[in-house]
Formats: C-alpha cells, sequence, structure tokens
C-alpha cells in the first residue's frame, strides 16, 4: 500500500475505533446520570432518527464541497460533541437534555464524515493508477478492518468501564479518536476530495449541477440522488437487499437472540453472536480481496448469496445453542465479500458528481429499514413464538436472496463499468465529442 492508502485506512479506523468505543460508553453514562432506561432509549431514538434525515441530507453536502474537508470537518464535529459531555458535566451537571443535544450534534459529525469517506476510495485507487481489481482489493480490506474493529472498539470499551468505571472523563478517549482521524484526514492530498465536474446530470441535458441556489437548488440535488438511485437496477437492488440484510441481523441481535438464549438459561452467550459475524465477516473479506481476479464477482456473488440463505436458515431454525453459533460465524464469512463486492460495483456504477448523493440516499435507507422491520417481526415473536418467527426470518432472507441470484440486475458483475450505467445516465466524459476531438482524461473508476 501507498502511504495515502494506509492514511486513508488510518482515519477510517481510529474514526470506526471511536464509534465502537462510544457506543459501550454513551448508554452506560446516560443510565449513570439519569437512572432511567428510558431516557437511554429516548436518547438512542434521537440520534438515530436524526441520523437517518441527515443522511439524506449528507449526500448533497459531500457532492457540493471537496470530500476530504468535509470529512475531516465531520471528524472534528464528532470529536467535539463528545469533548463536550465531561466539560458540560464539570460546570452544570450532565442531565436528559445534554444528552440528546450533544448526540444530535454527534449524528451531524458522524453521518456527513461516513459517506464522504465512502466516496474517497475510488478517487484514492484513480489517481495512483493503481493494478486491475484493486478498488476490490481496497474494499475488501475495508470490510476486513470493520470487521475487526466491530470487535475492538466495544471491547476497548468495555475494558475502559473495567477499569475506570463510568464516567464522563471517559469520554475524552473517544474524542481523541476522533479528532485523531481528522488529522490523519489532513495528510490526504486535497485533490482527492476533489469533485469530478464533467459527469453529466440525469436528464438535465448536461447542466452543471451546481447551478441555482437556495432550497429549490438543494432539492433537485437530493432529488437527482434518489432519481438515480431508484432508475438503476444494480445499485437499487445492492440497497435493498443490503437493507434486508441488516433490519433482520438487527432484529435478531436485539429480539429473537437474546430471548432464545434466555429461555435456554444462557444468556452470555448473546455477546457472541457480533462476535462471530465480525468473526466471519474478516475471513470473508479477506478471502475476497486475496482471490479477487482469479475468482470473477458473479461467483463470489453466487457463493455469498446461497452461504446467506443457507446460514440465514440455520440460524432462524433455533436448533440448539452450537448451531446459532456457528450459523452467525457463517453468516459473517458470506456476507464479507458480499458486502464487498456489493459495496465496488456500486461505486462503480455511480458517477463521481453523484456519488455523495446516491451514497447518502443509500445510506438512510440502511438506517431506516431496521426501524421498519424489527418492530413488526417482534410482534410476529410475541404472537407465534420464537421458533416461528426464527423459521419466519430465514425464509424472508432466503426468498430475498435466491430472487436476487436470478435477477438480471446481477448478472453483469464482471462487466466493465460503464456498461452498467442507465441508459438515461451517461457519465463518461467523451460522451458527445466530435470526432477527431481530444480524448477526456480517464474516467477514475
Amino acid at each position: 500500500m501507498t502511504r495515502h492508502t494506509l492514511a486513508y485506512f488510518g482515519a477510517y479506523s481510529l474514526s470506526l475505533l471511536g464509534n465502537g468505543i462510544a457506543s459501550v460508553l454513551f448508554p452506560l453514562l446516560v443510565l449513570a446520570k439519569t437512572g432511567d432506561v428510558l431516557a437511554a432509549g429516548i436518547v438512542a431514538t434521537a440520534t438515530t432518527g436524526v441520523g437517518a434525515v441527515v443522511g439524506v441530507f449528507a449526500g448533497a453536502v459531500v457532492d457540493r464541497f471537496n470530500r476530504r474537508t468535509v470529512s475531516v470537518v465531520s471528524d472534528v464535529l464528532s470529536a467535539a460533541s463528545v469533548a463536550a459531555l465531561p466539560i458540560v458535566d464539570a460546570l452544570w451537571g450532565l442531565h436528559l437534555t445534554w444528552f440528546i443535544v450533544l448526540g444530535v450534534i454527534g449524528a451531524f459529525g458522524d453521518v456527513p464524515g461516513l459517506t464522504a469517506r465512502e466516496s474517497l476510495l475510488p478517487r484514492l485507487v484513480a489517481r495512483q493508477r493503481s493494478a486491475p481489481h484493486a478498488l476490490d482489493r481496497l474494499v475488501g480490506i475495508r470490510e476486513g478492518v470493520s470487521g475487526v474493529l466491530l470487535i475492538a472498539g466495544p471491547g476497548l470499551g468495555g475494558l475502559i468501564v473495567w477499569l475506570f468505571g463510568v464516567s464522563a472523563t471517559a469520554m475524552w478517549v473517544t474524542a481523541a479518536t476522533s479528532l485523531a482521524a481528522a488529522i490523519v484526514s489532513l495528510t490526504l492530498p486535497r485533490d482527492i476530495g476533489a469533485i469530478n465536474t464533467t459527469d453529466t446530470d440525469i436528464d438535465s441535458g448536461g447542466t452543471d449541477a451546481y447551478t441555482g441556489t437556495g432550497t429549490a437548488r438543494i432539492l433537485r440535488d437530493l432529488l437527482d440522488g434518489w432519481k438515480f438511485l431508484f432508475g438503476h437496477r444494480l445499485v437499487l437492488g445492492a440497497a435493498l437487499v443490503s437493507a434486508l440484510s441488516v433490519a433482520v441481523l438487527t432484529a435478531l441481535q436485539v429480539v429473537i437472540l437474546p430471548a432464545y438464549f434466555t429461555d435456554v438459561d444462557l444468556p452470555g452467550l448473546t455477546g457472541l453472536v457480533i462476535f462471530g459475524i465480525a468473526l466471519g465477516s474478516i475471513v470473508g473479506a479477506g478471502l475476497y480481496s486475496a482471490t479477487i481476479g482469479r475468482v470473477s464477482r458473479r461467483t463470489w456473488f453466487v457463493v455469498a448469496v446461497c452461504g446467506s440463505a443457507i446460514g440465514f436458515l440455520a440460524l432462524g431454525s433455533l436448533a440448539a445453542p452450537w448451531v446459532v453459533l456457528i450459523a452467525t460465524v457463517w453468516i459473517g464469512l458470506t456476507n464479507g465479500p458480499f458486502s464487498a463486492l456489493i459495496g465496488v460495483v456500486t461505486i462503480e456504477a455511480i458517477p463521481d458528481r453523484l456519488r455523495g448523493r446516491v451514497l447518502g440516499a443509500q445510506n438512510a435507507v440502511l438506517l431506516a429499514a431496521p426501524a421498519l422491520l424489527v418492530t413488526p417481526i417482534a410482534a410476529f415473536a410475541a404472537g407465534f413464538g420464537l421458533a416461528a418467527a426464527g423459521l419466519a426470518v430465514g425464509a424472508l432472507v432466503t426468498v430475498v436472496m435466491l430472487a436476487a441470484l436470478v435477477s438480471p440486475a446481477f448478472r453483469g458483475l464482471d462487466a466493465p463499468a460503464q456498461d452498467r450505467l442507465p441508459v438515461a445516465f451517461d457519465a463518461t466524459p467523451d460522451a458527445g465529442r466530435p470526432p477527431g476531438a481530444p480524448h477526456s482524461p480517464t474516467p477514475e473508476v
């Protein structure tokens, strides 16, 4: 890897590590200061809801300003919102209102930063003129790193609580990681965050995406992102399948599996679910990165989709604790390559100037999916029992995965990126170039 690639992954890791630590410290701090479980739920609902709304608008910001700058500002804002907790606690004392306000401010930093960092990766690959399949390998590495940090972040948060107890001062660690992520991002060249303005807009006749001001312009920008998402079968299919997977895993983790392990008098095994999925994801993403180029994307897609269906059916059967735990590792093993593959083809299919808006729309869908499915699944489990709910979840995932397997949208995964663009959207810089005119620079992806 080059130093710029290492810097990118360094900033990505520090930001994700801070979020993982905060996922343990912040809820415990809310409970410690308020003594009310309902207060913790209110704070979680408020920050998640705001995060989903911010995700919708974050894409427009990422497509208007230098993306490296957006990621830096987002990390600084996140660091400031967390650092304010011990300061406010020392000056006035923390209570519910402060937790909501500072949690919401943090959401304004986290979501745009995530979208901006996702948008930087293809530009980084193109700038370095990397070897074929470099984007596949880097996205695979990113998925593996995410798996590691999914374990390391909460684990470090738990260690901090064990060593120092629950206090606002412990939040300085999270603030430090976010600030460090911003500093590392500053070592990246500024042009990596520049936006390619040679692409034409959807049905716009080639007009500049940045003309106009005010609310109408912002709404037009957002509409373009959603228009592309719903107009591109591959991108839409990837978003829907990913959203279903996230929603089902959330329902299993927070509803079905805790109740199941409690029923079999093994509640301590609930925590191993996340560990199993993360462990499998690390291995699966590593295999994808190591074999891409020798194994086609379509082959990986078939293996991952069929493997996920088998894993969710086994997990949903709730046959025995050991079956459930093995199934979580298996789901992670197949989800790692699937997430990497879907991430790559999505990045390739989205023109650079729309990348922030489309990824922002996708992230909003992913954030909204659990809210739409978790409660109905919980109600089904309450009415028909855990066994029926588990089997229903497994059957639902299997049907969707098999539908994706035969869908025309996922058949051309090994085709050149430009061949997967919708007909109504021509993202090639040389579109309409008169014969004999000089070629534009090579597209970045």
